[in-house]
């Protein structure tokens, strides 16, 4: 059984309450997690950028939930300490708070990822709320 500490959400609160620095890197792979992991950095992010930064395509429109998954896994794998975020791609939460909680799900369940991170502000407050709903 391992003595290192993972961090957790209480931990941030904490760190942001006594004015210390969090650390935030973005990896898509084992061994680029495994170093920030072991560097001590807080929170690693799996973000949807690896669609043209590590599979070639033009944007991050086309990746896809199933693409996302391995990689996250990956990271996963490698965080013996640091809390994982994982990007929702897009087409994966917009259209229904049902949606964005199915795929959620489906993210953290696959992968071991500890959170889901997505975008849209105002307009996708339904699918945040049925996403915390959902736990």
């Amino acid at each position: 059984m391992s003595s290192t500490k993972k961090v957790r959400i209480h931990h941030f609160r904490e760190m942001k309450q006594r004015g210390e620095k969090i650390t935030m890197l973005t990896a898509y792979d084992f061994p680029t997690a495994a170093i920030f992991d072991a560097a001590g950095v807080d929170m690693l992010l799996v973000g949807d950028s690896m669609a043209d930064n590590m599979l070639g395509y033009e944007s991050t429109v086309p990746l896809t939930l199933d693409e996302m998954i391995p990689a996250v896994r990956a990271v996963t794998r490698a965080a013996k300490r640091a809390f994982v975020v994982a990007d929702l791609p897009f087409g994966s939460y917009e259209v229904s708070p049902q949606q964005a909680a199915e795929s959620s799900i489906a993210m953290v369940k696959a992968s071991g990822a500890h959170a889901v991170k997505f975008e849209g502000g105002r307009r996708i407050a339904p699918q945040v709320k049925a996403v915390v709903d959902a736990g």
